[in-house]
């Protein structure tokens, strides 16, 4: 461990300001697939003009969210611990940062009519797999890049440029193609190619500006011997680690608070678009515009409490974010007219990118430098293991009651119920940080 340690600490050594920013650029990259295809664009056109009706459309969508976060729970503490054996995490994040532009691209050919329902579920399935494997390799990076103290507003900093490359892709998305009266490119507005354009255009952002990560971002070194070598290595120390599991009690609490509460966060986004588009009658331009406020909230929220837990430490960060969504999601799911949805929706964003920037930090202190990817595996596990039991049950609730409302309601109690369960988790103490 001590070996381990030394090496992450040269590691830190060799990763400048130019490492890190390139690091943290990752999170733009992947920023346009989460505003343009996940939550505010595609899922929309998808929902309204491939299914054609909202409520199957949250439906199908769910499923589909559904069964790539059951997938992506089952592999990334296996995958993560292999590539802790082999030591290098750049080849598994460059492997799926291609299956996820592979996917994104694939999904402009999902034609508005419901025979490219199936398609559309599959290849939104596959691109959102690459994305998840993508963030567990590169957030398993952090410790080895940043001091301790600063880990926190590193990781706000990075969530921050997220946001604010969701709102620049979105922005791009609307002047150019969505609400523009002759698309770029010359794009047929009566086959929603304006429209479906920004799949391929999330699979360009993500390849070109996930690039400096490769170019400058330091990786640790190899470890002797071959994959085969590694697999067999990684299988044997992730089953140690199971079987041990009462000796990293604390981080074990951790990972199942973020998985209650993280499978409320991310379902919300995942069926937000639709929701805002199916209860309010947001038109498409609008479910946009919307987008861009809620990513300008979330950034100003990441990167502002960065400090904040830097400074009173993630756990009390998150604890407040928790609150903070609790609140303004009750008001955006009830809320009687547009205008307070944009208001309650709008202020979501605030403790959005608190909870998600916090919680990698917070995963960052407890995680024994030499275990990172394992563990960064297994918070991936955390936030994925019941990623398909939100949409799940969102698609049910929805389906058994005919309301969108109620669909998305449920899902508050799990900022109740993980909040709850954070509580009783031990923060390192500032020296151990």
């Amino acid at each position: 461990m001590a070996a381990a340690a030394l090496g992450s600490s040269n590691a830190r050594r060799e990763a400048g300001t130019r490492a890190r920013v390139a690091w943290a650029l990752f999170d733009w990259a992947n920023s346009a697939y989460a505003t343009l295809i996940v939550t505010f664009v595609f899922a929309t056109y998808f929902a309204l003009a491939v299914v054609k009706d909202p409520i199957a459309g949250q439906q199908a969508w769910s499923w589909a969210a559904s069964a790539s976060g059951l997938l992506v729970a089952v592999l990334a503490p296996v995958l993560g611990a292999v590539a802790d054996a082999g030591g290098r995490r750049k080849p598994w994040l460059l492997l799926f940062t291609g299956v996820a532009v592979f996917g994104s691209a694939m999904l402009w050919w999902t034609e508005a009519d419901p025979a490219f329902i199936a398609w559309g579920m599959l290849f939104y399935a596959i691109s959102n797999l690459g994305i998840e494997f993508g963030v567990v390799f590169a957030n398993a990076m952090l410790p080895g890049l940043v001091p301790p103290a600063r880990i926190g507003r590193w990781s706000g900093w990075a969530w921050g440029l997220g946001y604010a490359g969701g709102i620049v892709s979105m922005a791009i998305a609307l002047v150019a193609f969505v609400q523009a009266e002759q698309p770029w490119f010359g794009l047929d507005k009566s086959a929603f190619e304006h429209i479906r354009v920004v799949a391929p255009m999330a699979a360009l952002w993500l390849a070109v500006f996930a690039a400096p990560l490769f170019l400058f971002t330091p990786d640790r070194r190899a470890n002797a011997g071959g994959l085969a070598t590694h697999v067999r290595q990684g299988l044997r120390t992730l089953g140690t680690t199971l079987r041990q599991v009462r000796e990293h009690a604390n981080i074990v609490r951790f990972l199942i608070a973020n998985m209650i509460y993280t499978d409320g966060l991310v379902t919300i986004f995942i069926v937000g678009g639709i929701f805002a588009a199916g209860v309010f009658g947001l038109s498409q331009t609008e479910v946009l515009m919307f987008g861009i406020v809620l990513n300008l909230t979330g950034g100003i929220g990441a990167a502002a409490f960065g400090w904040v837990d830097d400074r009173i430490g993630p756990k009390r960060t998150v604890l407040i974010a928790l609150v903070g969504l609790f609140v303004t999601a009750a008001g955006a799911v009830s809320a009687p007219s547009s205008t307070l949805f944009w208001i309650f929706g709008s202020a979501l964003g605030l403790f959005v990118g608190p909870v998600q920037a916090a919680g990698r930090s917070f995963m960052a202190r407890l995680t024994p430098p030499e275990m990172s990817t394992k563990f960064f595996g297994l918070y991936a596990l955390s936030g994925r293991v019941t990623a398909f039991i939100g949409p799940a049950l969102v698609a049910t609730v929805t389906a058994a009651t005919g309301s969108q409302r109620w669909g998305l309601s449920v899902l508050l109690l799990s900022f109740v119920a993980g909040g709850a369960l954070l509580w009783t988790v031990r923060e390192p103490a500032a020296a151990e940080r």
